[in-house]
């Protein structure tokens, strides 16, 4: 089984922000800019060998680009290939605690998802913490972007030393997933992980054949390792990502636990 910790089905706006524009520089020519059916998600998913996909709404300042109804609509149409992951207005706290609280018990989300770049505001910032005050109510990770912004962003905010530490430090309960590895400040991302338990990473927006060989040796070497699979879709599709996973020679439980058994215990999935 593989679960893919970081996806979302493209909407034609927000596939043609042009905040996106380097990522098309990237990826020359691979690029829709409208919205695409469902089963064009369903069908990555089938090709790259995907059985559940943690479908993650976006938020950002100016409101909703990928909202939770999409989300929640999508999940109700496949409830045995999405999980919802939310998104919410980082600018009202308040409200941003109803919304989470109401898409995880109303439809059965299993995240939230914040990113720093987006709002220009690092996670130990005072307004997220009534959300990770209602995560760890939940019983639900905080997921969120480390390293360099791919879109046209500073980067700085998804530095994980010293924002994340902060943040692990004062909410030891709450779960942290940070994604896209952590480039170009890795080591501090796996200083993270030797030093909270709670800690973890996705590998979204990078192919087996880009990751950091200091990663590999970690999953290789570590029985317990924190590290899930995620694809990025639609930018990184599944299939493009998880190509030539063999060659890293991960030991069983190794792949085992990237693959799925990671993302069971961070998600609480069944």
């Amino acid at each position: 089984m593989i679960i893919d910790a970081w996806m979302q089905h493209p909407n034609a706006e927000w596939i043609g922000d042009p905040m996106f524009d380097s990522l098309r520089r990237w990826k020359p020519g691979k690029w829709s800019e409208t919205s695409q059916p469902l089963e064009g998600t369903l069908a990555e998913m089938d090709r790259a060998g995907v059985s559940l996909g943690l479908l993650c709404a976006w938020h950002g300042p100016d409101g909703p680009m990928i909202s939770n109804d999409e989300v929640a609509h999508h999940c109700r149409a496949h409830p045995d290939r999405f999980v919802g992951i939310a998104s919410v207005d980082l600018h009202r706290p308040m409200d941003a605690v109803r919304e989470l609280r109401r898409r995880v018990r109303q439809d059965g989300f299993k995240g939230l998802r914040v990113l720093p770049w987006l709002w220009g505001l690092p996670p130990d910032d005072r307004r997220y913490y009534p959300l990770f005050a209602e995560c760890c109510d939940l019983d639900i990770p905080f997921c969120t972007q480390v390293g360099h912004a791919g879109p046209l962003r500073e980067s700085e905010p998804g530095r994980p030393i010293p924002y994340l530490d902060r943040v692990a430090i004062d909410f030891p309960d709450l779960r942290i997933v940070g994604g896209h590895i952590g480039m170009p400040w890795l080591g501090e991302m796996l200083s993270l992980l030797m030093k909270y338990p709670n800690v973890f990473i996705d590998t979204s927006a990078y192919k087996v054949g880009r990751y950091p060989l200091e990663l590999v040796d970690y999953m290789r070497n570590n029985p317990k390792h924190r590290i899930l699979f995620g694809s990025n879709h639609p930018f990184w599709p599944a299939g493009e990502c998880i190509a030539g996973l063999d060659a890293l020679g991960l030991p069983d439980f190794a792949r085992s636990a990237f693959l799925a058994d990671n993302a069971r215990r961070v998600f609480r999935l069944t």
